[in-house]
C-alpha cells in the first residue's frame, strides 16, 4: 500500500514537548497584556483623581476667597475698618538738625499737645513726654558734658513738678477737662544761633504759647513758658518756668479766657 500525503500521524514525544512549549508562551503573553492593562488603568483612574481633586479644591478656594472679599462680609468689614499704622522706625533725636520753622497747627504738633493735656489731666509725666524735646536731640544740642544726666535729672524732673502744678489747676474734675487749642504765636519764634545758651547746635524758640481748655462750661488757659524746635517740630522743653527758686511746680500766667501771650527772647 502506498502513503498519502492526508494520512494521519501518530503523535511523537517532541510533537508533545513544542505543544506544551507554545500554550506555556501563550499564557505568559496573556499574563503581559493582563498587567499592562491593569498598570494603564491604574495610571487613569490616579489621574483623573487628582484632576477632580484640583477642580473641587479650586472651585472651593475660589469660592472661600470670593465670599471672604465680598463688599458685605466680616472679613471685608474687619479689612476696611483697620487703620493703616504708621510706625515711626527712627526717633526723632537720633536725627540731625534741621532749620525747618515748626507749625502749631500740624496734625503732629496737635497729637504731641494731646499727650501734653493726658499728662496733665492723669497728673501722670508719662504720656506727656511725647511732648517734651528729645533726649538724643538735647544731647546733639548742648555743649555740655553731662547734657543726659541734665535732660533727666533737671528738665524732665522740673516737667513733672510742673505737670502736678497743672493737674492741681484743673481741680477735682480735671478728668471732664477738655482741651481746646495750643495757640502758638507764629512771629515769636526766633532762631537760637550755635554757641549761645551753652549750645552747639541752632534752634528756634517759641516763648508762651497757650494752653486753653474748658472745664465746668468756663474756658480757661495757662501758658507754655517755652518749646524748641527739633527737626520743624516744637517741643516743650520749659513748661511752667525756666528758672525756678524751688524745687516745686509752677503754672505759667494762669488765666481765665484763652489768654495773652507775650513775647520774651529767652533761650
Amino acid at each position: 500500500m502506498i502513503a498519502s500525503d492526508d494520512s494521519v500521524r501518530l503523535p511523537s514525544s517532541s510533537d508533545g514537548d513544542y505543544r506544551r512549549a507554545r500554550h506555556a508562551r501563550a499564557r505568559r503573553e496573556v499574563i503581559r497584556r493582563r498587567r499592562r492593562v491593569a498598570g494603564l488603568t491604574l495610571i487613569a483612574v490616579v489621574a483623573l483623581a487628582a484632576l477632580l481633586i484640583g477642580v473641587s479644591g479650586g472651585s472651593r478656594g475660589a469660592r472661600l476667597s470670593s465670599v471672604a472679599n465680598a463688599p458685605g462680609s466680616v472679613a471685608a468689614q474687619t479689612s476696611a475698618r483697620r487703620p493703616i499704622a504708621r510706625v515711626r522706625t527712627t526717633a526723632p533725636g537720633s536725627l540731625p538738625q534741621t532749620h525747618a520753622y515748626p507749625s502749631g497747627r500740624s496734625a503732629e504738633f496737635k497729637s504731641l499737645m494731646a499727650s501734653l493735656w493726658a499728662g496733665i489731666v492723669h497728673d501722670s509725666p508719662a504720656p506727656a513726654l511725647a511732648a517734651f524735646f528729645p533726649k538724643g536731640a538735647y544731647v546733639q544740642l548742648k555743649a555740655i558734658a553731662s547734657a543726659s544726666s541734665d535732660w533727666s535729672d533737671r528738665l524732665v524732673h522740673d516737667y513733672g513738678l510742673d505737670i502736678t502744678a497743672a493737674h492741681a489747676l484743673l481741680g477735682d474734675n480735671a478728668g471732664h477737662a477738655r482741651l481746646i487749642a495750643v495757640n502758638v504765636p507764629s512771629s515769636y519764634g526766633h532762631w537760637i544761633e550755635p554757641s549761645v545758651c551753652y549750645n552747639s547746635i541752632g534752634y528756634y524758640e517759641m516763648p508762651n504759647a497757650r494752653v486753653v481748655y474748658r472745664e465746668d462750661g468756663q474756658i480757661s488757659s495757662f501758658g507754655i513758658a517755652s518749646m524748641i524746635s527739633w527737626r520743624g517740630v516744637w517741643y516743650v522743653v520749659h513748661l511752667g518756668a525756666i528758672l525756678r527758686s524751688t524745687d516745686s511746680g509752677t503754672v505759667d500766667e494762669p488765666a481765665s479766657g484763652p489768654g495773652t501771650s507775650a513775647y520774651s527772647g529767652t533761650c
